[in-house]
């Protein structure tokens, strides 16, 4: 069996090119892949298709009740908080998402912001190629001093898959982990923080005036998980007072983010693009994973579905 018309809204950042969307096309009589939908595209798009899918656009009651022929979405990430799973529900349509798929990917870069906050590789080499060492009498120089992990601790919020899998390599560099679902205080205190959990109402923007100023003094705190856990503005002065050493984020509250985010520009603030996920080995697995999720619905089955 197959589906008579997939339509995904927003392809571009799981495949640009460098991918292939075969395994969806053998599922479907015809496929439709938009790079990315507009809030005002997306009830034209989803027209009369059966099979939709996407990874960000707002899929809302409104929307479903004007697609009579839709039965299926699939998300192409884990999170699905911006589909009405509820709505979906009652009309009678299937939901299925991608868990846990990246999890060595997203920890690996956070140990990659860990490293760069404390040995700076990026402002030494744009320093070297700038001509510094050249012109140096030293046979070595420093911009910012480098920190040794080995001793110190790390302090973890969201202890799933991908919490375990870096407090696995954080003990590997010699670093003592501390869980805060397990000692809040140890967690809070410690060197370094770094948030996996996932954003939910009850903790929007935990890491606020009053975590901050419980943080120990010269912490650095990394974010590889949601954006709106974060309290922006807090943060930039924390940072800017030097209550903070420094910070390193993958994701923000706003993506992309406005021109004058306060995190932006800040000499002792790293910022990434949401690219934790995104190396290719991931970004197939979601292809596959939403591919099967499909072959097993249009066979019946229930993989990974998720309910309202």
């Amino acid at each position: 069996m197959k589906a008579r018309k997939i339509v995904l809204l927003d392809g571009h950042t799981i495949n640009p090119g460098d991918l292939s969307w075969k395994p969806l096309e053998d599922l479907c009589q015809e496929l439709i892949v938009h790079e990315k939908s507009s809030p005002e595209q997306i009830p034209e798009r989803v027209g009369d298709c059966d099979v939709l899918m996407t990874s960000k656009c707002f899929i809302t009651r409104e929307i479903l009740e004007h697609a009579p022929a839709l039965k299926y979405i699939g998300s192409t990430a884990t999170g699905y908080n911006n589909i009405d799973v509820a709505a979906a529900k009652e009309l009678g349509i299937a939901v299925a998402n991608i868990p846990a798929y990246s999890t060595e990917a997203v920890a690996q870069h956070t140990i990659a912001l860990l490293l760069e906050l404390t040995n700076r590789v990026g402002l030494h080499s744009d320093s070297v190629m700038a001509g510094d060492w050249s012109t140096s009498p030293y046979f070595c120089y420093w911009k910012k001093p480098l920190t040794l992990l080995a001793g110190r601790s790390l302090g973890i919020i969201g202890y799933g898959s991908i919490g375990k899998r870096v407090a696995s390599i954080a003990e590997a560099l010699g670093m003592t982990v501390n869980v805060y679902s397990r000692d809040r205080q140890a967690a809070v205190t410690s060197d370094v923080v770094s948030l996996h959990c996932p954003l939910t109402e009850q903790n929007t923007r935990m890491i606020n005036e009053d975590f901050l100023r419980e943080m120990k003094p010269g912490a650095m705190l990394i974010n590889t998980a949601r954006g709106g856990l974060i309290d922006e503005p807090a943060l930039a002065r924390a940072l800017k007072s030097g209550h903070l050493a420094g910070a390193a984020v993958d994701v923000l509250t706003s993506e992309p983010p406005a021109s004058d985010n306060p995190l932006i520009g800040l000499d002792n603030c790293i910022i990434t693009p949401h690219i934790a996920w995104t190396p290719i080995e991931m970004r197939q697995r979601v292809i596959d994973v939403l591919s099967d999720n499909l072959a097993v619905w249009l066979r019946g089955g229930r993989q990974n579905r998720v309910e309202g």
